[in-house]
């Protein structure tokens, strides 16, 4: 029998907003569970990220950035814990982890750090064990183990950088609207929608304003041939809409890579 393949998927603020989304997430993973090794990445809860910024700053008019990446770190770790504990109730079993827990190195820039390397182990030991990995994103640990966060979208580029490092055959985006258009569609209801997209073009539209997914991430992404698939949190089975495709026809496998600074590259 073949080994399954591994997944990525993302779940975004506004996918795990409330309690009880984490019950719907729950059974999109146990969907995908089916077939696949599955690795999970959450952002904060709703505006948890920036609630707590607020809060820092009610104390400090300018918190050392050590000390606010500690606090704002807390928000991605409630989302993880509350998610294995919802698939627990579905009697799925689940870890969750730190980004340092889950082998994300990273700068020791504080609030804007870099991933340099991904080592995983506890990842795949959780994954061989046939249990769910769930993984805080935004987040790492600094080579002079110092807890770190990313830049905002950093979640995003956790996803990919943890896809490259397992092997994972793609990425899924769940967001709260269908994929990527050429506008917010929230604001222009006319704006085009893309069912498919190269890694070139998504970056271009990102860079233009569109915020679905983090520039950093899809070059990621492109440097690695890692597929990713943007799509909506409230239709997951696709029965209205197949989301948006970013990338190649098929993955590049089999080339082993290298990390700088966000910018895996295969070791030729």
């Amino acid at each position: 029998m073949l080994d399954k393949e591994t997944i990525v998927l993302k779940f975004g603020g506004a996918s795990v907003a409330t309690p009880e989304h984490f019950a719907d997430i729950a059974e999109i993973v146990l969907n995908e569970d089916c077939t696949a090794r599955v690795v999970v990445v959450v952002s904060a809860m709703g505006d948890t990220t920036d609630e707590l910024l607020t809060l820092a700053r009610r104390v400090h008019p300018s918190p050392p950035l050590r000390e606010q990446d500690m606090l704002v770190s807390v928000g991605e770790r409630i989302s993880a814990s509350l998610l294995a504990m919802a698939l627990n109730l579905k009697n799925k079993e689940a870890i969750s982890f730190t980004g340092s827990q889950s082998g994300i190195i990273t700068s020791s820039a504080h609030a804007k750090a870099q991933i340099l390397d991904v080592r995983p182990q506890r990842i795949l030991n959780t994954l061989d064990n046939g249990k769910v990995a769930i993984v805080a994103g935004f987040q790492g640990v600094s080579k002079d183990g110092e807890v770190t966060t990313l830049d905002r979208g950093g979640s995003d580029t956790s996803a990919v950088a943890l896809a490259v490092a397992l092997g994972a055959s793609k990425v899924k985006f769940y967001k709260d609207v269908q994929g990527l258009y050429s506008d917010d569609p929230k604001k222009n209801p006319g704006a085009c929608f893309y069912p498919f997209l190269s890694f070139e073009e998504a970056i271009e539209i990102v860079e233009r304003g569109a915020e679905v997914l983090h520039p950093r991430c899809i070059k990621l992404a492109l440097r690695n041939g890692l597929p990713l698939h943007v799509l909506s949190f409230y239709d997951p089975n696709l029965l209205r809409h197949s989301g948006t495709l970013i990338g190649p026809p098929q993955r590049i496998r089999g080339m082993p890579c290298r990390f700088e600074g966000d910018c895996w590259t295969p070791d030729l």
